[in-house]
C-alpha cells in the first residue's frame, strides 16, 4: 500500500473515534465539537557532521469540548481506545456542571461550517529513510563549516519531516478533515575574526520535498550571513530610517495579526481598538487573506472550530478592514467568526516593484535590520522595543555590520510610516512579505 493510500486509511479510522465520540457527547450535552489531531515525522539533529539527536513523533491528541446550559467543559487525552474516551466525555460534562455561565460561549454557526472543505493539495508524503535524514542534515552542516576557515564551530544542522491530519466534528453534523507536509532543513554556526564571534543560520522549508532548498545551498547561505556580521560595530544613538529585510518585517505584520485579534479587541487590550476602518497605513499599502492556495504553508479549508476560512482584504488602500474572530471573540462584539480560530491563513502584502538594493538605495543612510531578539513590544499602547543587529548604511551603500542596538517606536506611527516595500518576498511563513522601509525610528546604541 502506497503512503496516499496509508493516509486515506488514517483518515478513515480517526473519523470513526471523532464520529463515535460525538454519539457519545450527544447523549448527555446540548452542543459539542471534537477535533483530533495527529502528527508523525522524524526530527534529526547533526553536530560536526555526526548524529546528535533522533526524535520519532506519533502523537494522537483528541480534544472534546461539552456545552450545557451556557457551560463549557474541555478535555483532552491521546488514548483513544473506547473506554478512555467514555470517561473522558463524562469528564468534559461535569466540568461543564461546574463552570460558571458564558452566555457567549458555543459552538460555530452552522452556516458558516465547512462541510465540504476544498482540496488543497497540503500533503506529500515520501519514503525517507533514516540515514538519508541524518545526510541532509550533516550536508548542510560540513558545507558550512568548510566554506571558510573563520567559521570555527557549529550549532548543528536538523532536519525535519511530518505528516499531520486534522479531523474536526461537531454536534451541526459536520466532519471533515484534511492532511499536510512539512519538510525543514537548518544549519547553524559560529564565526570569529579577531577574537570575537558571530552566529547565524540558514533554513529552507516546504509542504514538497521536492521544492526545498539543497542542502549545499542552506549551507553556503548559512556561511555567508554568518561572515558577513564579523567585525561588527556599534552605533551612536541616533533616529534614522530602518529597514527590516524580508524575513524580521514578517514579525511586524505578527505584532498587527495580534493586535486586530478578537480576544484583544473584547478585552479592549490592543492600541487598534478604535481603528475599524480607519487608516493605519499609507494608502498604497494592502494586506489580502488568501487561505486556499495550494501547497502553501498557511493554506486551510477550515479554522480550529470548522469554520470555512474565506479570501478576506486586511487592509485595503491603508485602511483596516477586519478584525480576526473566532466564535467566542465575535460573539462577544456581536458579528461572526472570520475564520481565524487558531490563526492567520495566507497574508499577501502588497510591494512595490523596486528590488531590496533599490530600497537601500531609497533609504540612502540608516540601518538594516537582519536579526531581532527579545519580546519588547506592546500590543495595549503599540509601544515597540527591540534588540537587533544588522548593517549601516550611507549614500545608499552598506558600510559594515553593526550589533548590540535597540530599535523602538510605537507601531501606531511604524505602520503609518511604511515607505517602501520591496519584492524579495519572504515565503518561508504564512505571511508573504517582502523588506519593510520605515521613515524613521530610535536606535539606541552607545
Amino acid at each position: 500500500m502506497d503512503l496516499m493510500s496509508d493516509a486515506k486509511q488514517n483518515d478513515l479510522f480517526l473519523k470513526k473515534i471523532t464520529n463515535r465520540t460525538l454519539q457519545l457527547t450527544s447523549q448527555c450535552s446540548q452542543e459539542s465539537e471534537v477535533s483530533i489531531i495527529k502528527t508523525t515525522g522524524i526530527n534529526v539533529s547533526t553536530r560536526y557532521g555526526n548524529v546528535e539527536n533522533i526524535e520519532f513523533d506519533n502523537n494522537e491528541i483528541l480534544k472534546i469540548t461539552v456545552f450545557f446550559q451556557h457551560k463549557k467543559g474541555i478535555v483532552f487525552l491521546n488514548n483513544l481506545s473506547e473506554q478512555s474516551i467514555i470517561d473522558a466525555v463524562h469528564y468534559a460534562v461535569d466540568i461543564a456542571r461546574y463552570a460558571s455561565i458564558d452566555l457567549y460561549s458555543g459552538i460555530a454557526d452552522k452556516e458558516l461550517l465547512a462541510f465540504n472543505p476544498v482540496y488543497l493539495d497540503l500533503c506529500h508524503p515520501i519514503e525517507l529513510d533514516i540515514k538519508s535524514s541524518i545526510q541532509l542534515a550533516s550536508r548542510a552542516e560540513n558545507t558550512a563549516l568548510n566554506y571558510d576557515r573563520r567559521i570555527i564551530c557549529t550549532e548543528g544542522g536538523r532536519f525535519s519531516s511530518h505528516i499531520t491530519t486534522v479531523i474536526f466534528g461537531n454536534s451541526h453534523g459536520m466532519l471533515s478533515s484534511y492532511s499536510s507536509s512539512q519538510y525543514f532543513l537548518s544549519c547553524n554556526v559560529i564565526a570569529e575574526s579577531n577574537g570575537v564571534m558571530e552566529q547565524d543560520y540558514s533554513y529552507t522549508l516546504s509542504r514538497v520535498f521536492k521544492k526545498l532548498r539543497s542542502p549545499e545551498w542552506v549551507g553556503k547561505e548559512c556561511a555567508r550571513r554568518v561572515l558577513m556580521h564579523l567585525n561588527s560595530r556599534k552605533i551612536n544613538t541616533i533616529e534614522s530610517p530602518v529597514l527590516f529585510t524580508s524575513e524580521t518585517a514578517v514579525s511586524l505584520l505578527q505584532h498587527l495579526a495580534n493586535a486586530i485579534h478578537g480576544d484583544n479587541i473584547y478585552k479592549q487590550s490592543t492600541f487598534l481598538l478604535n481603528d475599524l476602518g480607519k487608516k493605519i497605513f499609507p494608502s498604497w499599502f494592502c494586506i489580502k487573506e488568501i487561505p486556499h492556495v495550494s501547497q502553501e504553508l498557511g493554506s486551510a479549508p477550515f479554522d480550529d472550530e470548522g469554520v470555512q476560512t474565506l479570501n478576506k482584504s486586511i487592509v485595503k488602500n491603508g485602511i483596516l478592514n477586519s478584525w480576526l474572530l473566532n466564535t467566542y471573540s465575535a460573539n462577544k462584539i456581536g458579528l461572526k467568526s472570520t475564520g481565524n480560530a487558531g490563526g492567520i491563513h495566507n497574508w499577501y502584502v502588497s510591494c512595490q516593484n523596486i528590488s531590496f538594493m533599490e530600497l537601500i538605495k531609497i533609504m540612502n543612510r540608516g540601518l538594516i535590520i537582519t536579526n531581532l531578539m527579545g519580546q519588547g513590544v506592546n500590543i495595549v499602547t503599540g509601544d515597540y522595543s527591540r534588540g537587533a543587529s544588522g548593517f549601516w548604511v550611507n549614500h545608499g551603500e552598506i558600510q559594515y555590520p553593526v550589533h548590540e542596538i535597540t530599535v523602538s517606536g510605537n507601531l501606531r506611527q511604524m505602520f503609518l510610516n511604511v515607505n517602501s516595500i520591496s519584492n524579495d518576498i519572504e515565503t518561508r511563513s504564512n505571511i508573504h512579505c517582502g523588506s519593510i522601509l520605515i521613515n524613521a525610528m530610535q536606535i539606541a546604541g552607545t
